[in-house]
């Protein structure tokens, strides 16, 4: 017996509905990609493993899906190591591929690689799919798609409010109402790190402080102390875990604790910066919104760090992030040249539209008129109709069966329900006398016969 077909877990098939809502919202994203200036690009799905290793941190490292390298690849290993079992002496011997985890850093290659033809600052659109060998759950896969928009040759805050609207704008052409676009800066985090001396352990203290709206406070101070973070340092934090009030109540509360950190007071400038602006230029249904205790646990941010949540009473992580990166290009030979940049989460997206019931009628119209096929003669003479309709940009498709009997009647029209295929044109012998097309509305049942002309204003 023939095994039952699958497929990976934290993959998808998707059917034509889905597709086109898919689409519906890749589309939206990019045109307000383009309404802002953003040029688009590719890359490849896979990338040197080198290109990839080390850019997210461990976490990051221990969920990138790496290639088998081609041929007899275990030759390559030595006895000594195949025996020894460790991953960190085998993986680079058999493995020199690895499927993107994002679309960042790819991106940062292709700046350096590519840096004489381009013109900077540099902004680019991106809309491929990503891979991390993440544990599936709602909204996480392990297959999905990111919509991203970076900017490289730039250090004006100016990108960063830019940044923002663009979320705003994205969102409600999306109509998706009351997002929360919270903000935070690494500089804040690195002085934070400094004040409770932990300066040498910013990539531990940043991934525990991520946490916690996932595992609460008591779980990131005992990973914390895991990671060997002073007692007396973490008791420091304690003011981090009950900031409250707006977004000026709370850059106050941390003047306070960062009094003795320059890097510290550089990251509530910026902030201030961007707050002050947006605050003029006002959003159109998003909600700007500080969160210091926002990290996103990636090592190459560097100034400002985004993150969108979905509108109050939906239960779904991000939406969105992204955030400033100085360095990112400088480990592929190209310094000094900083970038930021956000991403889109499709495939959340779609979930919170699809609960929210946001996605218009229209995007899964596809087909609107059927011909029932009687017969050669007829069939030849509805696809001369079918073909005229569809130079009038109306979707029409022929049944390819002929009917020869009640039951194949009933089968057709049987189809174009379950279809959801609005008209039925029937063209038989007395239609073919006739010159005329009867056309039935399959939702009511009316049925009338016309000629072409009258045909085609009838399904405009």
């Amino acid at each position: 017996m023939s095994k039952k077909p699958s497929i990976p877990k934290g993959t998808r098939d998707f059917n034509a509905e889905e597709v086109a809502k898919r689409s519906y919202i890749m589309e939206t994203i990019k045109e307000q990609f383009q309404l802002y200036g953003f040029q688009p690009i590719e890359t490849p799905s896979f990338e040197n493993s080198e290109t990839l290793m080390g850019k997210y941190g461990d976490e990051g490292d221990r969920l990138i899906f790496k290639i088998l390298n081609s041929g007899e690849y275990l030759k390559k290993i030595s006895d000594e190591d195949y025996n020894s079992k460790s991953e960190s002496s085998i993986t680079p011997k058999i493995s020199e591929k690895a499927l993107r985890y994002d679309l960042t850093v790819p991106f940062a290659r292709y700046v350096v690689q590519h840096q004489n033809e381009i013109e900077f600052p540099f902004k680019r659109y991106q809309i491929q799919p990503v891979w991390r060998a993440d544990r599936p759950q709602k909204g996480r896969f392990r297959e999905f798609y990111q919509c991203d928009a970076d900017v490289v040759g730039s250090t004006s805050l100016f990108q960063e409010v830019e940044f923002v609207q663009l979320y705003d704008a994205v969102f409600l052409a999306l109509k998706l109402e009351g997002v929360t676009i919270k903000i935070n800066n690494r500089k804040i985090l690195s002085g934070i790190a400094e004040v409770i001396g932990a300066q040498d352990k910013l990539i531990d203290f940043t991934v525990a402080l991520d946490k916690l709206d996932k595992i609460g406070e008591e779980k990131v101070k005992e990973e914390m102390r895991s990671k060997g973070i002073p007692e007396d340092g973490i008791a420091k934090l304690q003011p981090l875990f009950s900031l409250s009030g707006d977004f000026g109540d709370q850059v106050e509360s941390l003047e306070s604790i960062l009094s003795t950190s320059e890097i510290g007071k550089t990251g509530i400038e910026e902030l201030e910066f961007i707050n002050s602006a947006i605050s003029k230029l006002k959003l159109k249904t998003a909600k700007l919104q500080l969160d210091v205790t926002l990290a996103r646990g990636l090592n190459y941010y560097t100034g400002a760090i985004f993150e969108v949540s979905a509108p109050e009473g939906v239960k779904m992580g991000s939406i969105g992030g992204g955030g400033r990166y100085d360095d990112l290009t400088s480990i592929f030979g190209k310094p000094d040249t900083s970038g930021i940049g956000i991403s889109f989460g499709l495939d959340r997206i779609y979930l919170v539209l699809e609960e929210l019931n946001l996605f218009p009628d229209t995007i899964t119209e596809a087909t609107k008129v059927l011909f029932i096929s009687f017969g050669e003669e007829e069939a030849m003479a509805s696809i001369q109709a079918v073909s005229k309709l569809r130079e009038s940009n109306i979707k029409a498709e022929i049944y390819p069966d002929a009917v020869a009997s009640g039951k194949q009647m009933k089968k057709q029209m049987t189809y174009a329900n379950r279809r959801n295929i609005p008209f039925v044109v029937l063209v038989g012998e007395e239609e073919l006398k006739s010159n005329t097309y009867s056309l039935k509305k399959m939702a009511t049942g009316e049925q009338q016969k016309l000629e072409f002309r009258d045909l085609l204003k009838a399904l405009e």
